[in-house]
């Protein structure tokens, strides 16, 4: 897996820890363990948690991930579809916009 660095992009100067805790902590080690769990897998995990958390802007830069991490358009399209019944109809709608922007239309 690459070396993250959106956290010290992003939040370097401003949220140092929080920035080394994201870069270093959960994608330098925990996303990691690929022997534990695929990153394909932990991409359709946390997809799903930021889909029923309504967190938007979070939930299009994972898909972005899950895409190159192996997850399909139909695998997406499923688990947008199976969770719409524990989370939502509305946030369902919008993780469907933004599937249709990253795996196209």
């Amino acid at each position: 897996m690459a070396k993250q660095t959106a956290g010290r992009n992003q939040l370097g100067e401003f949220a140092p820890k929080f920035a080394e805790l994201n870069d270093d902590v959960l994608f330098g080690e925990v996303w990691s363990r690929e022997k534990e769990l695929s990153p394909r897998d932990r991409s359709m995990i946390t997809c799903s948690s930021l889909l029923t958390q309504g967190a938007f802007p979070q939930l299009e830069a994972h898909m972005k991930i899950a895409k190159q991490n192996g997850v399909t358009k139909e695998e997406i399209s499923e688990i947008i579809t199976h969770l719409a019944f524990y989370t939502g109809w509305p946030k369902a709608w919008s993780a469907f916009n933004i599937a249709k922007e990253i795996y196209g239309e």
